[in-house]
């Protein structure tokens, strides 16, 4: 393949990779707990972080992950604590999320909307060689995070009250997860945009489990699934000079539909659910 001579394109399919991996290795979480729409307001967070990287010229990736979790855990402990429910908490991310980057772009020196369309809309192929130690780290941090504490963090999004009951420390779980969300945003960032993150954390998932019935038959399928149109989709745009971020998830929308469509024979040959098959089966997003 021609386009592996290019170094750009290295760099691409190699974040590619790391995004089709973390963000439906998160997202099966955030289905499980019904919070499919979580990496939206996290993503409108994150460019305020973008924002305020141009304003202070340093890395935005930093300043994107800095700000996405203090939007992430803000956003779960006023879930936690405050009488708004998750819905106002997330909505409030949303507005102040978008308003406060728009304002602090104009704040900052040559700062222009067009400054961050890039993060908007993901330009995968403008992947930097110092964006890709950054994005390496974060994603090992939330496959160590996804990986080492699954069973906990299934327990948790599955019913927080048998969890306490059971012993486990529910409000650290979830702020945890809050903030593996945010970091998984920030990773994702480059890849498909802020605007289209949530697609691919949720998509795969939504797809895996048409024709799974085990948890971790579902994480394992959307990860699968991640990979497969992460790649394709900058492969693809790479030949036909399209947006990748755009083909990415216009890929894992395909891929959903298949599934769907496959799903009644698959399911009638499939075993019951079990923890023996992978665990309960995992909700779908409502």
């Amino acid at each position: 393949m021609d386009l592996l001579n290019y170094a750009f394109m290295q760099r691409a399919l190699l974040a590619a990779l790391l995004v089709g991996v973390t963000a439906p290795a998160v997202g099966t979480f955030l289905v499980q707990r019904r919070q499919a729409i979580m990496g939206d307001g996290i993503g409108h967070v994150a460019l305020t972080g973008v924002a305020l990287g141009f304003l202070l010229q340093v890395s935005p990736v930093w300043t994107a992950v800095a700000v996405s979790v203090a939007g992430a855990v803000g956003m779960e402990l006023i879930r936690s604590y405050g009488k708004a429910r998750g819905d106002i908490a997330l909505a409030m991310l949303f507005y102040g999320g978008m308003s406060g980057g728009v304002m602090i772009i104009y704040l900052a020196p040559n700062g222009s909307n067009a400054n961050l369309t890039t993060y908007l809309f993901g330009s995968i192929s403008t992947v930097s060689p110092q964006d890709i130690p950054p994005m390496i780290a974060l994603a090992a941090f939330v496959l160590l995070v996804v990986l080492g504490l699954r069973r906990h963090l299934f327990a948790v999004c599955q019913d927080e009250e048998f969890a306490r009951v059971g012993g486990l420390p529910v409000r650290a779980l979830n702020l945890l997860l809050a903030v593996t969300a945010a970091v998984t945003v920030t990773v994702a960032m480059r890849a498909v945009g802020l605007l289209l993150v949530s697609a691919l954390m949720v998509i795969p998932v939504a797809a895996a489990q048409q024709v799974t019935r085990g948890f971790a038959w579902t994480l394992a399928v959307a990860v699968a699934i991640g990979v497969t149109v992460a790649l394709s989709g900058t492969v693809f745009s790479y030949y036909v000079d399209v947006p990748p971020g755009s083909s990415i998830v216009l890929a894992s929308m395909a891929v959903f539909l298949l599934f769907t469509a496959a799903a009644g024979p698959l399911r009638r040959r499939l075993p019951r659910p079990g923890w023996h098959n992978g665990g309960v089966r995992a909700r779908r997003p409502s």
